[in-house]
């Protein structure tokens, strides 16, 4: 195995930087070495150097692509940490969709719109399109927009097909769940059309300007700012708040906290999750 030296993991670390905003540290070249070991059997490259090389002087971009990609597609689940989707479903949506009813004209449809960053093979927006199903009884009465971005054009495209083996579907579904929400596939399991019908994918890069995105009622951002430095998370949260209602919420992962770094963010605790709202 061609092992990675230390200034290549330095020179990889700051050009995925530059790629996508992901800081990898010196303490993260086994995870360059790992992630990065098929791309050198690919292009026929002997070192590490010649693959960053190889991927600065394509000119497609298509190698850059499946660095990114290969770094970026880390670990996800349907359902992964339940208890955040559960303070969705019966805190943050009956709240916010109680608001927008009483703001929107008689006959119209109730506008909500949900954005989930980072949603890497779409495992969490999916969720979300399920608990949305499972709250609102009546669809003709909503104007849902779901939309499911990452940075990875491989995790796009395997999100948007809606496919997934048995390894993937028995994370963090039940048996009922995979009857309801899935049909076989030639082996594996699609994601039903209605569920499917509900979300909108697109290829983003949160270190990139997405105002154009307009706002959220919702924004889910969970377990991407972990790898970006303090200044970084600063400015991607200064611009998600941009991107949120002001009546909106924030859900982050588990571990992650905005206190003492966001100063616009207040912190809304609900049983076993938190959730932030403007100030």
């Amino acid at each position: 195995m061609i092992k990675l030296q230390p200034d290549e993991s330095r020179v990889f670390s700051a050009y995925i930087y530059s790629l996508c905003g992901i800081h990898l540290d010196d303490t993260k070249g086994y995870l360059l070495e790992s992630r990065l070991a098929g791309l050198l059997s690919e292009t026929g490259s002997a070192s590490f150097s010649e693959l960053y090389m190889k991927a600065r002087s394509d000119a497609s971009k298509n190698l850059a692509r499946k660095i990114v990609d290969a770094v970026t597609t880390g670990e996800t689940s349907f359902f992964r940490d339940s208890a955040p989707f559960d303070m969705f479903q019966y805190k943050l949506l009956p709240e916010i969709l109680d608001r927008r009813k009483k703001t929107t004209p008689a006959g119209k449809p109730i506008p909500l719109r949900i954005w989930s960053a980072a949603c890497s093979t779409g495992q969490e927006v999916y969720t979300i399109a399920i608990k949305l199903k499972e709250t609102l009884p009546n669809f003709s009465q909503y104007s849902v927009y779901l939309l499911g971005t990452d940075v990875s054009d491989q995790a796009v495209a395997k999100a948007s097909l809606g496919i997934y083996n048995s390894i993937e579907i028995g994370r963090g579904l039940g048996q009922d769940q995979i009857g309801r929400y899935f049909t076989p596939s030639n082996g594996n399991w699609k994601i039903r059309d209605d569920i499917r019908g509900l979300v909108s994918f697109r290829k983003l890069n949160l270190m990139e300007d997405f105002s154009s995105l307009g706002r959220f009622d919702v924004i889910f951002c969970r377990n991407v700012a972990i790898y970006f430095t303090e200044p970084d998370k600063i400015q991607l949260f200064r611009r998600i708040g941009n991107a949120l209602q002001p009546d909106g919420g924030l859900i982050i992962g588990s571990t992650e906290s905005l206190s003492g770094l966001c100063p616009q963010f207040e912190a809304m605790r609900h049983v076993r999750s938190v959730f932030y709202r403007l100030k």
